[in-house]
């Protein structure tokens, strides 16, 4: 068994954690190994255990609960990635670089920093990095985002009126198709079915599954059937209530259940 817990990145991403043997609580900051290096994260709930056999490899371990000091750190990086997003965003101008720069994230130790951006094409940044490098004495490094990375990174709100899903809680972006908006009968205007990001929005996945299912017991759109009051045309479906409403041949139209055909 394996002492796991979840820990809250400074990307957003919330990941599990080998624990060790460390004793930690909800709202704890703790110091965490991750792939880029050490950086400060926020413990989401109490350890718990899950079987060896469920992981392909190790995981990350918790290295240690964060200090004082750690916490002092974090706050001096914190003013430190302004003024260095603020450098790199001027040297971009002025060499002409195609790109946009989303995010600067420097991690606590100051070992290397971290710069986030967008662009349609490969960019040369080779000089850039040099000047950054000279600028800040350390480690640089320069990573291709995606425009829903982006969105997930700088957050902001939906058309819902709330904080981005990817944001909030969600760990990756799964596939989400038009396909997925015509079960749920909504209207295919890009302006309404697409997010902040520009790509479709993630809950059109959320309820796909319960209308393909509810669709199973419906009949499909366009086909003839007979009811009680004669026959007709199927021209509406109302999957949540279960309902159809059927264009009689003899004028008229019916609303009917599923359970009534």
């Amino acid at each position: 068994m394996i002492r796991l817990v979840f820990v809250k990145l400074p990307n957003g991403k919330t990941e599990e954690f080998d624990a060790t043997q460390l004793s930690l609580e909800a709202r704890e900051d703790v110091i965490v190994e991750t792939e880029k290096g050490s950086v400060l994260g926020k413990v989401l709930a109490p350890p718990h255990e899950k079987e060896k056999r469920f992981f392909l490899k190790s995981p990350k371990k918790v290295i240690r609960k964060a200090t004082t000091e750690d916490l002092g750190q974090f706050q001096e990086n914190q003013q430190l990635e302004k003024e260095a997003f603020q450098f790199c965003l001027q040297k971009t101008r002025e060499k002409g670089l195609n790109m946009k720069l989303v995010k600067t994230e420097i991690l606590i130790d100051r070992s290397k920093a971290l710069f986030y951006f967008t662009s349609e094409k490969r960019i040369d940044f080779r000089e850039l990095v040099r000047d950054l490098a000279a600028q800040f004495k350390m480690r640089i490094e320069m990573r291709q985002i995606g425009v829903r990375d982006e969105a997930k990174m700088v957050c902001g709100l939906g058309n819902c009126g709330r904080e981005f899903c990817c944001a909030k809680f969600m760990n990756r972006f799964e596939l989400v198709s038009v396909k997925m908006a015509k079960e749920q009968n909504l209207a295919l205007n890009p302006t309404k079915i697409s997010g902040v990001c520009g790509r479709l929005m993630c809950c059109l996945s959320y309820e796909f599954p319960t209308y393909v299912e509810l669709k199973k017991e419906l009949p499909k759109m366009g086909k003839y059937i007979v009811t009680r009051s004669g026959k007709g045309k199927i021209i509406r479906q109302n999957v949540l209530n279960q309902t159809v409403t059927v264009e009689l041949e003899e004028g008229g139209e019916i609303t009917i259940h599923v359970s009534e055909l």
